[in-house]
Parts: structure tokens; C-alpha cells; sequence
């Protein structure tokens, strides 16, 4: 049985839960990303764990952690398939686990039904901050890719969010599955009219995906590419929000 007295002194922890790759660069990204929420947030004990390929898995870094609560952090940027099937099913397994686990929202836009998908402000800003220096006069956000029309709702939305905060055309493209790739979405916007197309990369980190779409966009003629947005200052800024509205309290003991 879990004891509330020793759950409530231990430090709270954060499990940020990436999707995890065969590319060693994936890894990396995720532990800077990692390494600054420590920075920002040092009365949270931050560990880094993935669904696949690399590890810790999340129920390996859960079982490590003793009596404490930790919320565990989807670095998802949909909720297709490992965020509506993987994470909890990791919830469920921790079920037997003396720490007390909450599953927080994944990073993206989330939807709500028609017309209710809201983008959230840092990683808008996120984007933002990664794009290519110089003004585009439209751009093209970049992403995986998923075979969940509600999760392809979300980025599409969000490309339009980040064609209004650029104040220019935008587009959506998919490095697998179904729409358009990166390549065919740029010369479709320059055929349109645009001389300089950038595109933002809607990956946290970089891997055979992320190369894939710039290699397309590239050759199509894009402006320039975004780096993944890795450990930008507004992700960890989103990350303690997503655990705020976990709703547990994650402040350090006195």
C-alpha cells in the first residue's frame, strides 16, 4: 500500500515520454530537452524515457522512482496512436508501482470536436523561433505524418495558426502516410505565387522523417528548413504547463 506521508515529502518527479528512434541523434535532443527543464524546474526530479527503439522505457524509469508522484509527460506533438493506446496502457501498468502516477496532454493541439482545436501559444512561439532567419512570404509546417484523421486535424490547424502568425499562406505536408510531402506542398505555394518558402519542422527532434522532409523541401526549392525544436525555451515552458493542468501538485518539499 502506498504511504501518502512518504509520496507527499519525496520530490515530485516529471517522466517526459518521448516516441524514441533507431537515429542516436532522437535521443540526444530529447535529453537537452530533458537537461533544461532540470535547469528551469530544479524542485522536480526530470528523467527522459521512450516508447520504442531507445531506452529507459517509461514503466522501467517509473519503477525507479520509490514512493512519489510523478506526472508523465507525452513529448507527442498528436494524439494518434501512442497517445491514445501506448500512454495508457503505461498508466495501467503502473498501476502496481508505489509512486502515484498522472498522465499529462500531449505537447500539440488538441481537439475538442468541430471547430474546437486550440494551438497552444508556446509552440506556436516555438516555431516561430526556429524558422530560418529572413521573412518568408509563405510557409510550409513539416511533419511526420499519421494515418488518424483527427490527429492530421490538429497539425493542419496548426499550420494555419502559424500562416496567421506569420501573416502569410500556409501549407501542410507529411513525410509518411496520407497528403501531400514536404516538396510537392513548397511548389505548390510557389506555383501559387511565393518566391520564398520556408518550412517549419513540427518534430521535436531530428530522425529519418525529419531528413526526409528536408531533403524533399530542398529540392523543391524551399527558402530554408527549420531544425527540430528540441529544447527551445518555449517547450519547456509548455511542459510546465501540461503539468500544472495534470492538476497535481509538483512543488518541492519543505
Amino acid at each position: 500500500m502506498r504511504s501518502a506521508r512518504l509520496i507527499t515529502a519525496a520530490r515530485p518527479a516529471v517522466v517526459l515520454v518521448a516516441h524514441g528512434s533507431r537515429d542516436p541523434r532522437a535521443a540526444a535532443s530529447t535529453e537537452a530537452l530533458a537537461r533544461a527543464v532540470r535547469r528551469a524546474r530544479p524542485e522536480w526530479l526530470v528523467r527522459a524515457s521512450y516508447l520504442d527503439h531507445a531506452g529507459p522505457r517509461p514503466l522501467e524509469v517509473l519503477g525507479s522512482l520509490g514512493a512519489r508522484r510523478a506526472v508523465l509527460v507525452p513529448l507527442l506533438l498528436t494524439e494518434a496512436f501512442h497517445g491514445r493506446v501506448d500512454l495508457p496502457a503505461v498508466l495501467a501498468g503502473a498501476a502496481g508501482l508505489p509512486v502515484d502516477v498522472t498522465l499529462a496532454g500531449v505537447l500539440g493541439p488538441r481537439s475538442a470536436g468541430p471547430g474546437r482545436t486550440r494551438m497552444p501559444r508556446l509552440l506556436l512561439e516555438a516555431l516561430v523561433r526556429r524558422l530560418p532567419a529572413g521573412a518568408p512570404d509563405a510557409v510550409v509546417l513539416a511533419a511526420a505524418g499519421t494515418r488518424d484523421p483527427v490527429a492530421r486535424g490538429t497539425v493542419e490547424h496548426a499550420a494555419a495558426v502559424l500562416g496567421e502568425r506569420l501573416g502569410v499562406p500556409s501549407a501542410v505536408a507529411y513525410s509518411s502516410g496520407v497528403g501531400p510531402r514536404a516538396g510537392e506542398a513548397v511548389l505548390a505555394l510557389r506555383e501559387a505565387g511565393a518566391r520564398r518558402v520556408m518550412v517549419a519542422g513540427y518534430f521535436l527532434a531530428p530522425g529519418l522523417l525529419y531528413d526526409l522532409a528536408v531533403a524533399s523541401a530542398v529540392e523543391a526549392g524551399a527558402a530554408g528548413v527549420a531544425e527540430p525544436l528540441g529544447d527551445a525555451p518555449e517547450l519547456v515552458g509548455l511542459i510546465g504547463e501540461r503539468v500544472a493542468a495534470a492538476g497535481v501538485r509538483m512543488l518541492a518539499a519543505a
